[in-house]
C-alpha cells in the first residue's frame, strides 16, 4: 500500500479542527501533525520569516502581503478564525473621545499596524463611521512581519523598545488604541480605560445585517512546491477541514459540552442572526464579498499594489455537500 503524505500543519486548538488533531479525520491521502501550542504571533511570524510549516493557519493581512510579494505558499478558502472587532477599540476616558469621529486628530496605538484585526477595523472606521485616518497619528508597539512603506498622507511611528501599547493608553501616552485582544487594563477593570462601543456587541449585529460579512481573520496557507507535486492536497485538506467542522457543530450541539448555563440560549441566537454555518468555507458569495472587503482595505492602507481580485489570492476548492456524497465548489 503506496504511503501517505506526511504534512505538518500548525493552526489554533480550536474545536473546529479538534477532529484533525485527534486523528478521527483524516484528509484523504494524507498523514496530519498537527501543532497546536504556539501563540498566533509565534506560529505567523515562523511562516512569513522561515516558510517553517506545510500547512498554516496565517494571519490574513499577512497573507495577502506576502502573496502579494511573492512568496511561496498559497491559500485554500478555510477560515479557521473570525471575529467581529467593533469591540477591540479602547480610549482614555480623560480624552473626550464618544464617538468614532472623535478619534481624528488623536493619538491611537495599535500592536502593528498591518494585524488582520487592526485591518479591519481601520477600513471600518473609514468606510462607516467617516473617521480620517490620515488625520491620525499611529503609534505601533511591535515590529511588523512584513516590511512595507506606508501611503502617502499616514503617519507611523513605533514606540519606544519594551512599551506596552495598552498601558500607554491607561497613562494617557496615547489617545485610543485598536487592539487583536482585549487588553490588560480593560481585564482589570482600570476605570481609566474604557471600550469606544460600549454596546458593541449590537453594533456588530447591525454591521452584519447590512452587510453580511462575518470578518475573516485568519487564511489557510499551503507551501507552494507540495501543491507544484501533489496539487490534489488543495482539495482533500479542504473537505478534511469541512468535515471536522460538522463534527464539532455537532458536538458543540450537546448543552452539555459546555459549561455555560444558557449555552443553548446563544447557540439559537447566532445562528438566527448568522445562519447554521457561520464558518462557511469556500469561495461563497459571502466569503467573496468578506475577502474583497479585506482586499479593498488592505490597498486602501497601502499593504498590497500587485494583485488585484479574490482569486489572485485564494484557490477554489471542492467542498463534500453533507449527507448527499456530492460535490461543490465555490
Amino acid at each position: 500500500m503506496s504511503a501517505k503524505l506526511k504534512l505538518t500543519l500548525a493552526c489554533g486548538d480550536y474545536e473546529i479542527v479538534k477532529a484533525l488533531k485527534d486523528g478521527s479525520i483524516a484528509p484523504d491521502g494524507i498523514e496530519l501533525n498537527v501543532l497546536t501550542d504556539m501563540d498566533s504571533s509565534s506560529r505567523h511570524w515562523r511562516m512569513i520569516r522561515n516558510e517553517e510549516f506545510d500547512v498554516c493557519e496565517l494571519s490574513g493581512s499577512s497573507y495577502l502581503m506576502a502573496k502579494d510579494r511573492g512568496q511561496g505558499f498559497s491559500a485554500i478558502p478555510v477560515f479557521l478564525h473570525r471575529r467581529f472587532r467593533h469591540g477591540f477599540i479602547f480610549v482614555n476616558t480623560s480624552k473626550g473621545i464618544s464617538t468614532p469621529k472623535d478619534l481624528n486628530g488623536k493619538k491611537v496605538g495599535l500592536k502593528t499596524y498591518q494585524a488582520t484585526a487592526i485591518l479591519y477595523l481601520r477600513g471600518l472606521l473609514a468606510e462607516e463611521y467617516g473617521v480620517d485616518l490620515s488625520s491620525i497619528d499611529w503609534i505601533t508597539e511591535l515590529e511588523e512581519e512584513i516590511p512595507f512603506d506606508p501611503p502617502p498622507g499616514i503617519r507611523i511611528t513605533q514606540a519606544s523598545a519594551g512599551s506596552d501599547i495598552s498601558e500607554m493608553l491607561a497613562e494617557g501616552e496615547v489617545d485610543a488604541v485598536i487592539h487583536p485582544d482585549i487588553i490588560i487594563p480593560i481585564l482589570r477593570g482600570d476605570k481609566r480605560v474604557r471600550r469606544l462601543f460600549e454596546d458593541y456587541r449590537a453594533e456588530e449585529a447591525s454591521y452584519y445585517r447590512r452587510t453580511g460579512i462575518f470578518p475573516i481573520m485568519h487564511a489557510t496557507a499551503i507551501r507552494n512546491e507540495i501543491l507544484e507535486e501533489h496539487p490534489w492536497v488543495s482539495n482533500n485538506l479542504a473537505q478534511a477541514f469541512e468535515r471536522a467542522k460538522h463534527v464539532a457543530y455537532r458536538r458543540m450541539s450537546n448543552p452539555r459540552i459546555v459549561p455555560l448555563a444558557w449555552f443553548l440560549d446563544e447557540w439559537d441566537a447566532q445562528r438566527e442572526l448568522l445562519g447554521p454555518d457561520p464558518w462557511e468555507y469556500g469561495l461563497t458569495p459571502a466569503n467573496r464579498k468578506n475577502l474583497e472587503t479585506m482586499i479593498g482595505y488592505s490597498k486602501a492602507g497601502g499593504l498590497i499594489s500587485q494583485l488585484e481580485g479574490v482569486d489572485d489570492f485564494y484557490m477554489d476548492v471542492m467542498l463534500e455537500s453533507r449527507g448527499r456524497g456530492e460535490w461543490a465548489g465555490g
